[in-house]
């Protein structure tokens, strides 16, 4: 009985795990049918990169497109795959011509019109080499018409600028190629006569703060902190007229609601508008000595804030869609502010670099956002003007072509379309 036994127990052991053995190769079997349909990309469908359901249930799916179940969904949801052109908004053609290219490409610089003199400053040329000068156009003739330099202690790329109608302010900035060390220097500059004089230095060194000039004090607030990365929500203020600073030292003000670098900064009305911008930014890498840039984190937010005249932050609807690198990509027109191109949130799949090729409205008096239009292409860091009802822009970093939305090439192109709001 005892070896009939035996034989009988062996026999319930290898059936269990024979058993276990086949659940084990069916789940794995099942898990690489449901991997393969579902692999690679993700389904996004949102301008803004929410990610949204699809029927029967079933969200955030992974879509690997070359698959044959990836291209059947596709078949029957096109609308909710990203094209190459990520996040492109419908909106109407516009009629572009082009003008007469600036000297010089350049990417992060900055630029100031005065009735119809448009002055464009510093930039980097190529990532190893930055401008130190200034270009002016002038928009009644369409040419470029002079050039001069600009202080060797001021920065070259990444300065916040504003203007009384006269007087230029040039406001910190980074000097130097690649991701090199930030200044806290400010000048100001005469257009009249082309010279320079200095202003109290600011309290710390900053990255594309956001710059204006609000009842007869210059305003800097946000950009990124020294180490290029780290967002800061500082504000300052001071008190300035003409080429002549009336306090000896910067005031602290109320902080900006979400700090960070690379967004518009509009005076209208009495009050001040932020728009747009980012958290974080390429640093330098540890130990370069050339101060190589590094890629790092970035958020990139579509935020708007208002400050009104009782020096308080009040929220406004957010941009269509996330976008920075527009601190002079804006102009005013009919009670409304226009914005030029810029960056978007990273492609979900590639983690690349997005531009944007639209015009953006915003209307100052019903505090809505429209597209106004497309851009010839995609470009960041466009400096925006406007005269005899066309608007121009120039310069900055454009795109790889109308299925890459990628960066690639720093230009000096400078176009126009005849720009009419009801």
């Amino acid at each position: 009985m005892a070896m009939a036994r035996f034989p009988q127990k062996n026999i319930t052991t290898t059936n269990v795990v024979f058993i276990w053995l086949v659940a084990i190769l069916g789940l794995a079997f099942i898990a690489n049918l449901l991997w393969a349909a579902f692999s690679s990309g993700y389904l996004f469908i949102s301008p803004n990169s929410l990610i949204q359901s699809i029927p029967n249930d079933t969200a955030t799916i992974r879509i690997h497109q070359k698959d044959e179940a990836a291209r059947n969904l596709k078949k029957h949801y096109p609308a909710r795959f990203l094209s190459g052109a990520y996040a492109d908004l419908p909106a109407p053609d516009l009629h572009w011509e082009e003008m007469p290219p600036a000297p010089v490409p350049r990417l992060d610089g900055a630029s100031i019109q005065i009735k119809n003199l448009f002055y464009v400053f510093a930039g980097y040329g190529t990532i190893n080499y930055v401008h130190s000068h200034v270009d002016v156009f002038d928009f009644d003739t369409n040419k470029w018409i002079d050039k001069f330099s600009m202080p060797k202690e001021m920065a070259n790329s990444h300065l916040g600028v504003a203007s009384d109608g006269r007087y230029i302010y040039a406001i910190s900035g980074q000097r130097g190629p690649q991701c090199r060390g930030p200044t806290s220097h400010v000048f100001v500059l005469d257009t009249e006569t082309k010279k320079w004089k200095t202003l109290p230095s600011l309290p710390a060194p900053r990255y594309a703060a956001a710059t204006q000039l609000w009842r007869g004090r210059l305003h800097v607030m946000g950009g990124s902190k020294e180490n290029r990365h780290t967002p800061g929500v500082e504000h300052w203020s001071l008190g300035v007229k003409g080429d002549q600073a009336l306090e000896k030292k910067w005031r602290t003000e109320i902080p900006i609601p979400r700090g960070g670098p690379h967004r518009a900064c509009v005076h209208w009305d009495d009050r001040l508008y932020i728009i747009g911008g980012q958290e974080g930014d390429f640093m330098a890498k540890p130990g370069s000595p050339i101060f190589k840039c590094s890629r790092r984190h970035e958020v990139v937010y579509g935020d708007v804030f208002m400050l009104d005249e009782e020096m308080n932050w009040k929220g406004l609807p957010a941009m269509p869609k996330p976008d920075s690198h527009i601190e002079c990509a804006w102009v005013i027109v009919n009670n409304s502010i226009i914005i030029t191109g810029g960056t978007t949130e990273k492609h979900p799949v590639t983690k690349r670099m997005i531009l944007v090729g639209e015009v953006f409205r915003f209307n100052l008096e019903t505090m809505t956002w429209s597209l106004v239009g497309k851009l010839p292409f995609r470009v960041k860091t466009t400096l925006a003007g406007f005269w005899n009802g066309y608007l121009y822009f120039t310069s900055g970093q454009r795109d790889r072509g109308p299925d890459n939305p990628q960066p690639r090439k720093v230009i000096s192109d400078m176009w126009r379309t005849k720009l009419s709001l009801s």
